[in-house]
């Protein structure tokens, strides 16, 4: 038999099989990137609080066996009351997917087990576009949605109440024709051979939340109810003196209303549709705790604060009033890593917070989440002192009053700070009801050659938010139409004056230019109008910087943010 060689860079593989016979053999291409190893750190440990099951024979197998095995039950029984599958034999050429079970205990906000569960869930990973599935986007719902929703429940002192449907997703029909294994545990005897062929849709497919979404939406607007344009999960109906509005959020609705006797009609039907689980007034939605009283409504993640300083050994730190100290110059780390793992898992941790309930702290995780790829122990500093002052913020949350009921903003930027930063920072704010529906804090697409430049962006980054929020509020049935300009204040006169003068010649990049438009368009539609207000009142200001106690305090108070009492 020849011996194999390697093939000369002149000599093509076509002419080497016609001389050999045999296919050449060639070296597998390498990329040419260079390898950075990613160091851990030698107090790299993982944090584990009670381990869940990872297969069904370890559930089966363990001291809570008793009660896996009623969760498993009421998930197979969920599934067959659905008629999610038929058995059947496999046909010619087809191919099964695999499927497992997946267990997990939930808990309560304050660490108790509330239930044991156990979900199906078909290995989607192996289904191939065009044969399994086609199309699979589904939308969800934008928690500034439901912070804005909660506002005008504090504003018009609406009931809010809570449902959750049990196994969504098996509701959904498909439209392609899939095969899966039989499930662990529940091979039907004598028909070893056969497999699932899937009639409804099941956890893991990667079409299944879009085919639970057209469901929901179907049997939802055969009972007269409307899809919102602006936010495709909000629904409502007017009724002769009334109304209902709903949220959905995947399997999770929040549904608001004044007449409680309407509130308990939807929920009827719901539960005559969906195998529902009724949850009363509202308590807590995402890691979202909502506590209502007759003053106002508050949403607060305290109890998940608690648990991320637990969960990283900050719950005996010592607090401090600010976030950030802008006077350390972060950059990034050009030697070895520190703790890599645990710093992205902080942040991880802190970026939910930051989106749902805590403004305050924006900033920092945003500017601290630019060095997750090589922390060194000045970025380690910086991120102890964050969780060091949700020590000392751990009951904060949003409180909404209700007044006023006008959508405010305000917009801000700071023009590179630090001497490795070559791009500034945008941020603004929102409130309604008394307390802040809408936030960001973003580091800016482009380099801006001025400080008037660098608001301008920042102003637009609003603009565009106000627009949105000014087309989901018109379509609220409970507010007057039409929608007045929604106000944005901004502390740079140099960029108002721009934006209001007709006579616009300059020679900004294109880009600027642009921006220049979109806001001129939005202030001469009446979409946004533009006001000027002082650095020190700007409640944007601590979205785009560090700043001293007083003013956090200040931009905290502005946004609603304060202890539970």
């Amino acid at each position: 038999m020849k011996e194999k060689r390697k093939l000369d860079v002149g000599e093509s593989s076509k002419s080497h099989t016609e001389k050999t016979g045999e296919l050449p053999e060639t070296e597998p291409r390498r990329s040419k990137r260079p390898r950075i190893e990613k160091n851990f750190g030698d107090d790299f440990y993982t944090f584990l609080i009670e381990d869940d099951p990872l297969t069904y024979t370890e559930a089966m197998r363990s001291s809570d066996a008793s009660l896996w095995e009623e969760a498993v039950k009421s998930e197979m029984d969920s599934i067959l009351s659905h008629n999610t599958w038929v058995l059947t034999d496999l046909p010619p050429g087809s191919r099964p997917i695999g499927c497992k079970w997946i267990f997990k205990r939930k808990r309560n906000p304050d660490g108790s087990i509330e239930k044991y569960k156990a979900r199906l869930v078909a290995k989607g990973y192996s289904q191939k576009e065009g044969i399994d599935f086609f199309d699979t986007y589904s939308p969800v719902t934008r928690i500034t949605t439901v912070r804005v929703l909660i506002a005008l429940a504090a504003s018009y002192k609406l009931e809010i109440h809570q449902m959750d449907v049990k196994t969504a997703f098996l509701n959904g029909e498909l439209d392609e024709e899939i095969y899966m294994e039989q499930p662990e545990g529940f091979v039907v005897p004598g028909q070893e051979n056969k497999v699932c062929k899937l009639v409804k849709s099941l956890y893991g497919l990667k079409q299944a939340p879009r085919q639970w979404h057209e469901k929901f939406d179907k049997v939802i607007l055969s009972y007269g109810f409307r899809i919102c344009d602006f936010d495709k999960c909000v629904y409502w109906r007017v009724y002769k003196n009334s109304f209902i509005i709903m949220c959905l959020y995947v399997d999770d609705i929040l549904i608001f209303g004044k007449e409680h006797v309407k509130i308990l009609e939807v929920k009827n039907y719901l539960s005559d549709n969906f195998d529902m689980k009724e949850l009363g007034l509202a308590n807590v939605i995402l890691e979202i705790r909502v506590i209502k009283d007759e003053n106002e409504i508050c949403l607060t993640q305290s109890h998940y604060v608690e648990k991320v300083l637990k969960q990283f050994g900050f719950e005996n730190s010592k607090p401090v009033s600010t976030p950030y100290d802008s006077s350390v110059k972060l950059k990034k780390n050009g030697g070895d890593s520190v703790s890599q793992l645990r710093y992205s898992q902080i942040i991880g941790s802190l970026m939910y917070l930051s989106n749902c309930t805590r403004p305050d702290i924006s900033y920092a995780v945003g500017r601290l989440s630019r060095y997750t790829s090589n922390p060194n122990k000045t970025h380690w500093s910086a991120i102890e002192r964050l969780l060091r002052y949700l020590k000392g913020t751990v009951n904060y949350g949003i409180h909404y009053s209700g007044l006023p009921t006008v959508l405010e903003g305000y917009s801000d930027a700071n023009w590179i700070s630090d001497s490795d930063e070559t791009k500034s920072t945008s941020g603004f704010v929102f409130t309604l009801g008394g307390g802040a529906v809408a936030w960001k804090s973003s580091k800016q697409t482009l380099i801006t050659k001025s400080t008037m430049e660098a608001e301008m962006v920042a102003l637009e980054l609003a603009g565009g938010e106000a627009e949105w929020l000014r087309s989901l509020l018109s379509e609220i049935p409970l507010l007057d139409k039409p929608i007045p300009a929604i106000l944005i204040n901004c502390d740079n006169q140099a960029t108002i004056m721009k934006v209001k003068s007709k006579n616009h010649n300059s020679k900004s990049s294109r880009h600027i230019e642009l921006r220049y438009k979109i806001l001129r368009k939005l202030t001469s539609t009446g979409i946004i109008t533009l006001s000027y207000v002082k650095s020190m009142e700007n409640l944007a200001d601590h979205l785009t910087k560090g700043l001293s106690r007083g003013q956090v305090q200040f931009a905290s108070r502005g946004m609603g943010l304060k202890p539970i009492t």
